[in-house]
């Protein structure tokens, strides 16, 4: 009988001769603290806040702080009515409305801000609540670009307002057992990362069908462009703005700093890449756009490489891989595993199997005497699966945020954090235009081709 020795046949031997058990479990995380917090409420106790921007995502939002308790949504600013509509809807007939941001600035009621506009607008809008004393809980990607992001870290050190980006894994309870874990040792120093993420239809590429007769009378198109190009009302581009540079950062700032906010909360990583280079193109949405499709950025944090892949052509599932000498943890939107690894020869080196027939004898039962473990004794690997709420929950990161209104207590995500995880991002897309390497100065916060 003809003998195989491949590398995984010799290794899948090996690991049973050397009495190497494998086993695996799965845990349920408990509810979380502020779950009982919810339950418990805030008697006499009313935040009042507003919101800027009732799309998609501010929408979401707003349903989800005005059921919080001690929570009172008083005012919704929106360029088009019809989503001045929607705000009362959610929140009540009450709710005062308007086109201008700055009636809410002026609004001495509203305590803090919900910020949910185009990336292009969020740097002006988050300077001037912070200068109008608000607190602000502000919409990933931090910012449109590192000189606006440096702009708003500016203000908020000045100011000493609250500010919370709206990266909600930072929040979970699923990331901060990761966390624990990899800060205990688990999978010993960060060797690598790899995160992933995939969709593959339509509205996964932000093709969303514009409102029905959105128009000039019934929204304010000049102002939504703010400092953007001017150019003639266009229905497409208000609804799929993610697509152009213009407005947006593609799938680097609507997706990728996704990934990288919950790496850096799990490995406790504060800093913007030291490098990064992409590759990638318009491959599948071929509609006007000019943001990549398709984006992979390798990034240098330090001397830890971190590859990451995102793609609008294939649905995959969302993955951040965190490995290191004594195992990796496989992170994904409700569940993580923990897969521990010894870093061991379990069996007598393959590479014997270039010696002669009797000096390969000797050194396999020399091996075996020296390495061979009692009975009873045998290495055990132990798989371990956390499961809990998915770590893409709102209601937990608006809760950490009002209560660090309340309490003036810090947040996780401040925009120290928001920076550095969007000047990811940015050094993505830089990398990409260019067709080059660039680099990070921490001193300046600026990307250097």
């Amino acid at each position: 009988m003809k003998k195989d020795f491949t590398r995984r046949n010799f290794l899948q031997t090996a690991a049973g001769a050397a009495g190497l058990a494998l086993a695996t479990k799965a845990i349920a995380l408990p509810a979380p603290a502020y779950a009982q917090q919810w339950a418990a409420g805030r008697s006499g106790e009313t935040l009042q806040i507003g919101i800027i921007g009732i799309g998609m995502q501010g929408s979401g939002l707003l349903k989800n702080a005005v059921e919080l308790p001690g929570l009172k949504c008083i005012a919704a600013c929106d360029l088009w009515d019809g989503r001045q509509t929607l705000a009362k809807e959610i929140a009540g007939p009450d709710l005062a409305t308007t086109r201008r941001y700055q009636d809410l600035l002026d609004n001495q009621d509203v305590t803090a801000l919900i910020v949910a506009v185009p990336d292009h607008w969020h740097k002006q809008i988050v300077v001037d609540a912070m200068s109008a004393g608000k607190d602000v809980y502000c919409e990933k990607p931090m910012s449109h670009n590192v000189t606006d992001g440096a702009a708003m870290v500016a203000a908020a050190r000045k100011s000493g307002r609250i500010v919370q980006i709206g990266s909600q894994r930072t929040s979970s309870a699923l990331l901060a057992k990761a966390r624990q874990l990899y800060q205990q040792g688990a999978i010993g120093e960060l060797l690598s990362a790899e995160l992933s993420l995939g969709r593959n239809d339509p509205t996964g590429a932000w093709e969303y069908p514009p409102p029905p007769g959105l128009s000039p009378e019934n929204f304010d198109w000049d102002t939504w462009l703010g400092t953007a190009p001017k150019k003639a009302f266009d229905p497409i581009t208000y609804a799929r703005w993610r697509c152009w540079k213009e407005y947006g950062t593609g799938v680097a700032g609507d997706l990728m700093v996704h990934l990288v906010s919950g790496m850096m909360f799990v490995t406790g990583i504060h800093q913007a890449p030291s490098r990064a280079f992409a590759a990638g193109g318009i491959v599948r949405w071929k509609d006007g756009r000019n943001m990549p499709d398709l984006q992979a950025a390798i990034f240098d944090y330090g001397n830890v490489p971190v590859y990451v892949r995102l793609t609008l052509g294939t649905e995959t599932a969302e993955m951040t891989r965190l490995m290191g000498p004594k195992g990796l943890l496989e992170i994904r939107e409700r569940d993580f595993t923990y897969i521990p690894q010894h870093g061991i020869d379990t069996a007598p080196s393959y590479y014997d199997q270039g010696f002669p027939v009797a000096m390969r004898k000797t050194y396999e039962t020399d091996w075996h005497k020296e390495h061979d473990p009692e009975p009873g004794h045998e290495l055990v690997g132990e798989a371990i699966t956390y499961t809990g709420p998915s770590y893409d929950e709102l209601q937990p990161h608006l809760w950490n945020f009002f209560e660090a209104v309340r309490t003036r207590k810090p947040v996780v995500q401040d925009a120290a954090f928001g920076h550095h995880a969007a000047a990811a991002c940015h050094m993505a897309n830089q990398a990409y235009f260019r067709k080059s390497v660039v680099t990070w100065d921490e001193a300046t916060s600026t990307i250097r081709g």
